[in-house]
This record gives structure tokens, C-alpha cells and sequence, in this order.
């Protein structure tokens, strides 16, 4: 292991900063973007991960988006926020977390634990730039996940 945490740790970090930096160009709930990116290219982002990272996040983001054929949608939690907006790796940091914690409780695979995070209700509470649960410890907020609410 090299620097503070195992490398694909951070591809992780890198794969989840890119699916929020993609649903704030496409105005996408994040489910929204991983669905349409589908298993195989979320998995080539997480494997090619420190390749991506060496290039424009700018010019990845538009390469994946004209893939996927992602289309304008209206989600917009950006200009929805009455507060300071964290930025997309702020937030990719936030699903790492969820989707590391995910997939060691549940023993499955990362790329699976990561479509289960952005596909429940969590995500869509982390989206919520206006409540403080982004925010939030995160063992509170894989705690959300595993038990189906919020306390």
C-alpha cells in the first residue's frame, strides 16, 4: 500500500466523484447515472480509475455521458441548496465510504455494493444538499442503509 489508503480505495473515491460530477452536468438523480452507465462501464471506471484521474475530469465526464447517451433530466440539488454545496468529491467521499461499509457488511463485491447505494433511499437523502445528512458520521449513514431508516 502506497500513501494513506489502498489504491483502489480511492479509485473508489475517483468512480464516485465522477457519477456526482456526471448528474451535475446532466441535472440526474445519481441513480439515474449509474443505471444508464451500467455494471460494465462503472466497473471499467473503477478499474481504469487511476488512468481517469490523469486526464480532464471534464473531458471523461462528457466520453461517459455520450456513451451512456445520459440525457438532460431536471434534478437540480445543486441550485436547490439554500446552504454552501459540497463539491463532487465531498460527496464521492460520502459513497465510498457507504459502499466500502456496504460491501464488507454484506460480503459482496464493491461494484455491486456501489448500484445498491445509489439505488436506495440513502442516496437520495445524501442528495439533499438542504438537510445535514450528507454530512453525517459516516457509520450513521451506512447504519441508514442496513437498517432501512433514519434515526
Amino acid at each position: 500500500m502506497t500513501g494513506r489508503e489502498d489504491p483502489k480505495s480511492n479509485d473508489l473515491f475517483f468512480t464516485c466523484s465522477l457519477i456526482d460530477y456526471i448528474a451535475r452536468k446532466t441535472k440526474n438523480k445519481r441513480s439515474v447515472v449509474v443505471n444508464a452507465l451500467g455494471r460494465a462501464s462503472v466497473a471499467k471506471i473503477y478499474d481504469l480509475a487511476d488512468v481517469y484521474h490523469s486526464d480532464s475530469i471534464d473531458r471523461v465526464c462528457d466520453d461517459f455521458i455520450a456513451s451512456a447517451q445520459i440525457t438532460e433530466g431536471d434534478f437540480d440539488n445543486v441550485a436547490a441548496a439554500r446552504y454552501a454545496v459540497p463539491s463532487h468529491w465531498d460527496i464521492g467521499k460520502v459513497y465510498k465510504r457507504l459502499i466500502l461499509g456496504i460491501a464488507r457488511e454484506q460480503q459482496i463485491d464493491v461494484v455491486e455494493a456501489l448500484f445498491a447505494a445509489y439505488n436506495s433511499f440513502v442516496s437520495e437523502k445524501i442528495d439533499d444538499y438542504n438537510s445535514s445528512f450528507y454530512y453525517d458520521a459516516p457509520q450513521n449513514i451506512l447504519n441508514a442503509y442496513l437498517y432501512g431508516y433514519i434515526e
